[in-house]
């Protein structure tokens, strides 16, 4: 019988044992355990550890894991606690995650577009007064990240008759889509955005990226989606622009420290729109099957899914 697979989380007990016995459907011939009820000898025999935000002091007593299987996307956290010496981890890639990611950007870039907050201020303050259309085509929407996520929202966008611009680190190429890379590609692409849209990975070159230098290349008016990770963007820098007009709007659905502090200036603004990180939540049904795929594949052939650049974080 094959060695047990320990799940890992720091997620509530209700939601644990729901992705158990989710994966559990999908990998019929494998024991899945909570990591908290193994004892010393299971944890000695896993091999595998499925996790979700899992605490590295857990995973240090997994002292036989050959890899780690992340049930999110995001891997910037786990790559920075679990440090250079972890086993390989390989991130979620689901197709599903990639069409939601797509349809929050397509939502909230439609927010802006039809000036929604604006409408909210308006019934507020009892106004009736009719703001002038902006056609699709006349609106810049600009893409920070071109990878899957990216692509698949730039796509989105493209349908729907947005003006759709993107940038990354490195040159990519998508049909219909004007590609930037580099610095000066990103002052370009910051010039010509309506509205701006973040999904990059937080690296190290990436923290602090969208500062006061960034948002002052950026059009007089503009607006912001973050999707990405909150230490992305500074966010006192964030506020300044916002107070000086320099920026309109700013939705964040992502910040350095979460749940966002009760404290924080965010929630009372009038130009930033809060949401609690919901933007691309993980499909249990569709991550499993894929988990279930990857795990049954390394049991039979021994070859690793790809796995996380631990020195780039993702």
């Amino acid at each position: 019988m094959a060695a047990p697979i320990a799940f890992v989380s720091r997620t509530t007990d209700a939601n644990e044992a729901e992705w158990i016995r989710v994966l559990a459907a999908a990998l019929p011939t494998e024991t899945i355990l909570p990591f908290r009820s193994m004892s010393a000898e299971e944890r000695d025999l896993a091999e595998i550890a499925i996790v979700a935000n899992p605490d590295p002091a857990d995973i240090a007593q997994l002292k036989g894991l050959r890899w780690i299987h992340s049930l999110w996307a995001g891997v910037e956290r786990l790559v920075a606690e679990l440090g250079a010496d972890a086993p390989p981890i390989v991130r979620l890639t689901d197709p599903e995650l990639s069409r939601v990611m797509a349809e929050a950007v397509l939502a909230w870039t439609y927010y802006l577009h039809r000036d929604m907050p604006a409408y909210r201020d308006h019934q507020s303050k009892r106004i009736w007064a009719e703001l002038e259309y902006r056609h699709p085509q006349d609106v810049t929407v600009g893409l920070m990240g071109l990878g899957t996520l990216g692509t698949q929202a730039a796509k989105r966008l493209q349908q729907a008759g947005f003006h759709t611009i993107g940038w990354s680190r490195s040159h990519k190429v998508i049909e219909g889509v004007e590609t930037f890379s580099g610095d000066a590609g990103l002052t370009q692409l910051l010039a010509e955005s309506d509205i701006l849209v973040c999904l990059l990975p937080l690296t190290a070159e990436t923290r602090g990226l969208l500062n006061g230098a960034r948002f002052s290349e950026m059009k007089t008016g503009a607006s912001i989606i973050n999707f990405a990770r909150g230490a992305v963007i500074v966010s006192d820098d964030l506020l300044a622009a916002l107070a000086e007009g320099q920026l309109s709007h700013a939705v964040l659905d992502v910040f350095e420290k979460e749940p966002l502090e009760q404290e924080s200036p965010f929630w009372q603004h009038p130009n930033v729109t809060v949401l609690p990180h919901i933007s691309a939540p993980t499909n249990r049904q569709t991550a499993a099957h894929i988990v279930a795929d990857n795990i049954r594949s390394w049991r039979q052939t021994g070859t690793l899914p790809a796995t996380v650049d631990m020195s780039r974080g993702y």
